[in-house]
């Protein structure tokens, strides 16, 4: 799957795959709009996001109730560079979930997708290069 990347004016970028658009902008202490999440944003969301996926499923497979249940992901950042340093991800059941699940349901939403590319990072490389221009075509012909 490409993902094309377009900006739509000031600081909006957006992400294109599919039919799908998700639209980015910045924060306006940033210099943007705050019209859609910043980028970093989404990525810390389709973090908890995707762990919620396969806390899901996990009581779904076992017909439990989603009834009170919760994730809550925290972040701590690095005082001196500002890089993310830590993320915590608080599943919250009710006082009746079944106790004998909660060593296991940690397991499966460690499981995640997004924090498994995290935990064995893919090779990166960015280009940059020239495109060629394809010549306008007639409407007259």
């Amino acid at each position: 799957m490409d993902i094309r990347v377009g900006f739509s004016g000031g600081k909006r970028v957006d992400a294109s795959f599919g039919e799908r658009v998700i639209h980015t902008d910045q924060s306006v202490k940033n210099g943007g709009e705050g019209s859609a999440p910043e980028p970093f944003h989404l990525f810390l969301a389709s973090l908890a996001a995707c762990a919620g996926v396969y806390v899901l499923g996990f009581c779904q497979a076992r017909g439990i109730s989603m009834d009170g249940i919760e994730l809550v992901q925290h972040h701590e950042y690095d005082p001196e560079t500002g890089r993310l340093a830590d993320v915590r991800v608080d599943i919250r059941v009710p006082a009746d979930f079944p106790e004998k699940y909660l060593a296991p349901l940690e397991r499966v939403a460690a499981k995640c997708a997004v924090k498994r590319v995290i935990d064995a990072p893919p090779n990166f490389s960015i280009v940059a290069r020239a495109q060629a221009v394809e010549p306008a075509v007639s409407a007259m012909t």
